[in-house]
């Protein structure tokens, strides 16, 4: 692997309690002894996975999807569940948006609605029972917006809320400053009446949702460039730290790059005076190879679960690693775990981690696999 000695098959204070060959996934989320997987690649849609035995997790059910359709989100409340619909390696104008389930039966997952999308239809989103927070292509704007959708019922999702950067409303007479979408909405995160959003190369923005009806812009910051990798997800810390206020934003490895190097990395920023975002440190992952298309090396998504200053980060062919930020102008790596390659796969790609509060770990790769294990650290 690099510098660090940190091979596929390799691991430090996490260790591996089950695992399942599955089709790559994008997100994982578990509720209630359910595992939740969207997946990379039509026509694998959604799998829910009974993972109370996590030594043997077993397939309940799997949602295809039609060729052309990226589904590669869920977020689950209950027994509503919600998958995300966006085109993917296809001309073909299909619908985009967000799918309503009712899974009560976990074995027959039943559509009850569908908020629909314009162009590619909707990325990432969060999801806190009564609120859905997206990032949905809109006519008449360039790039991903931010929007609130309400699911007060499930069966008639309703828009309540939006907020645009300046620049992207190109109906409402606005001319964009950047290069076609490089500036969009790519996930918001809910906390409190805060909405904390990344911005693709357009940095993150923090956002007043105290009515939602009306977000209002509290501030931004944009380090893209000088630095080449786009923001990929901004996540507050649970508590103060010495008494200030953190958080966590990871930028990713991709294709969108400005330049090949750095790869993506983790940034701590003091979030105290919210209308002042400052950075305050960063963690990189030592590595002296290529990061490549197939096999990227860099940071990616963080397990949005926290419960304490300990930080659990997918890193790509890096696999997963624990970061403790006790001290937050010096994180600390305080374990890893890096998959061996699922079937037919010459590398890994971790991409997304669950936290749950009994501190398991569900970890899914971007090619083949979920792995289940638990936290020593």
């Amino acid at each position: 692997m690099g510098t660090n000695g940190t091979a596929f098959g390799t691991s430090k204070n996490i260790k591996k309690v089950g695992r399942m060959d599955l089709p790559g996934g994008g997100l994982v989320a578990v509720e209630n002894g359910y595992a939740y997987v969207g997946h990379m690649e039509p026509p694998h849609g959604t799998s829910i996975i009974d993972v109370r035995d996590p030594k043997h997790p077993k397939l309940v059910s799997h949602l295809e999807v039609p060729d052309g359709i990226h589904s590669h989100k869920v977020r689950v409340s209950g027994d509503v569940m919600l998958v995300n619909y966006e085109r993917f390696k296809t001309k073909l104008e299909l619908q985009g948006g967000l799918k309503i389930f009712d899974i009560s039966d976990k074995a027959r997952p039943r559509e009850i609605g569908f908020f629909k999308a314009a162009g590619k239809g909707v990325h990432r989103f969060t999801f806190d029972g009564r609120y859905a927070y997206i990032s949905p292509v809109v006519e008449g704007y360039v790039g991903n917006i931010v929007m609130i959708v309400d699911l007060k019922d499930p069966t008639k999702p309703e828009e309540v809320g939006r907020w645009w950067l300046p620049g992207q409303w190109t109906a409402g007479g606005e001319t964009p400053a950047w290069h076609g979408t490089d500036h969009r909405c790519h996930h918001p995160i809910r906390r409190g009446n805060r909405l904390y959003v990344s911005y693709w190369h357009g940095g993150f923005v923090i956002l007043d949702i105290s009515d939602m009806t009306k977000p209002k812009l509290v501030s931004r910051l944009d380090y893209s460039p000088p630095y080449p990798c786009p923001t990929h997800t901004t996540l507050p810390m649970a508590n103060k730290i010495s008494g200030r206020d953190f958080m966590v934003v990871t930028d990713e490895e991709v294709g969108e790059k400005l330049t090949p190097t750095p790869f993506a990395f983790l940034w701590v920023v003091d979030i105290t005076e919210e209308s002042r975002p400052t950075p305050v440190s960063t963690f990189m992952l030592p590595y002296d190879g290529e990061s490549t298309a197939a096999s990227r090396f860099g940071a990616h998504q963080p397990a949005e679960q926290v419960y304490d200053n300990i930080l659990y980060v997918t890193w790509f062919s890096g696999g997963l690693r624990a970061l403790d930020l006790s001290n937050p102008y010096q994180p600390m790596e305080v374990g890893y775990y890096v998959p061996l390659p699922g079937k037919g796969q010459t590398t890994v790609q971790s991409n997304d981690v669950f936290r749950r509060d009994d501190g398991m770990l569900f970890l899914i790769d971007r090619y083949d696999g979920l792995e289940i294990l638990e936290s020593h650290v």
